[in-house]
This record gives structure tokens, sequence and C-alpha cells, in this order.
């Protein structure tokens, strides 16, 4: 029983190995069949049958799509698309989230809900007015992504008190965020640069620290 309690685990895990590899080959394939069969369709309407070779429709898709980023991208005519109702929230000129973006930018913990701490990126930090008054609570905008693609996520804005600092690395929280592949001895919080040791201690107690 032993030796076919083992057998299936290693059976197991093969198949955890393939399923997503084979899925994603197969999704690539369906995907250069359909691009190929565009761009050859396109390319038929000024290029003879006896030329059309494969993988040309493939590289004249590629092409597009490479043209219409850089049209998209240097030109005004991303700006003036996006202005179009509905349609324009496809044509935004912001940034766009990475992988790279997320290691260079300071990973924090922040208040979900009463009762749920929530990992995420510091953005910005925003000042508050009450009418003509500055407010005494600023506010911090946090990005708050999605797992496991991480570059796809929202913003949340949280009271600054309510957000803690970590002195982990982000490589360490996004490794940790991915289903904890690999995870840091320990998770480090760290005050703000104005916070005194007394009110961070105290503001720590919304974190767990007692």
């Amino acid at each position: 029983m032993g030796i076919l309690k083992k057998m299936s685990t290693f059976l197991i895990y093969g198949l955890v190995f393939w399923l997503p590899v084979a899925l994603a080959a197969y999704i690539g394939i369906l995907l250069f069949g359909s691009v190929e069969n565009i761009g050859r369709m396109i390319l038929g309407v000024v290029v003879p049958d006896e030329y059309l070779y494969a993988g040309l429709g493939f590289v004249l898709f590629i092409l597009i799509v490479f043209f219409s980023g850089m049209l998209l991208k240097l030109t005004k005519v991303g700006t003036v698309l996006s202005k179009i109702p509905v349609i324009g929230l496809f044509f935004g000129q912001g940034e766009i989230i990475t992988i790279n973006k997320l290691s260079h930018m300071q990973p924090c913990l922040f208040l979900y809900a009463s009762t749920s701490i929530a990992y995420g990126w510091i953005l910005s930090e925003e000042k508050v007015k009450l009418g003509e008054n500055q407010a005494p609570f600023p506010i911090v905008n946090v990005y708050f992504p999605n797992i496991p693609t991480l570059v796809t996520g929202q913003v949340f804005a949280a009271r600054k008190e309510n957000v803690m600092k970590i002195g982990n690395s982000s490589s360490e929280v996004i490794n940790l965020l991915l289903y904890t592949f690999r995870s840091p001895a320990a998770i480090l919080y760290i005050p703000w640069e104005d916070e005194t040791t007394e009110q961070f201690e105290e503001r720590s107690k919304s974190f767990g620290f007692k």
C-alpha cells in the first residue's frame, strides 16, 4: 500500500505540472491558428496565394499590434480615443502596473476591513482638506493586487494610520502572495518617518501587535 500511495503521489505531481503546460500549448496553438488565418485573409487581398507562406499571417498580425501600440503611445490618437464615452475606457493613457514596478514599490499591510488585514503596495500619499482647513489625517493610495495575476488589481484610499509599512522586500511579498511559494522568516513592521515610537506601538495594536 505504501508503494502505491507513493506512486499515486508522483502521478498527481506529474499531472499538476503537465496539465497547465498542455493547456497553455493548446491555447497557443488555437491562438496561432486564428491569428494566422486572419493575417492570411488580409494578405490575400494583395499577395497571390502561391506566395502566402505559413507564418506570414501571424507575422503580419504581430506587426499590426506593434505599430498600433506605437501609434497609441507616441501620438495623440490614444488621447483622442480615450475621450469617447465607454469605448474610451480601453484607451486610457495611465501607467500600467508590472512585476518590475511592484518590485520597486513600498509593500505594506492595510486594514481591508475591521477584522481583515491585506497585503498591498503604497502608490502615493494625499493631503485632505475639510473645507478650507487642513485635515489631520492624510490619505494613502494603496494598490491591492489580484491573486495570482498581481498586475491586475484595485486602488484603495486608506487613512494613513490604517496602513502599515513593512520592511520585507517586494520580492518576498510577491513570493508570499503566490500561495506562500516562499515565505519570509517574519513580517517586519516599520513606522512612518514622522511617527514616534509610542505612536507606532499604539497603532500596531490594530495589526496584531500587543
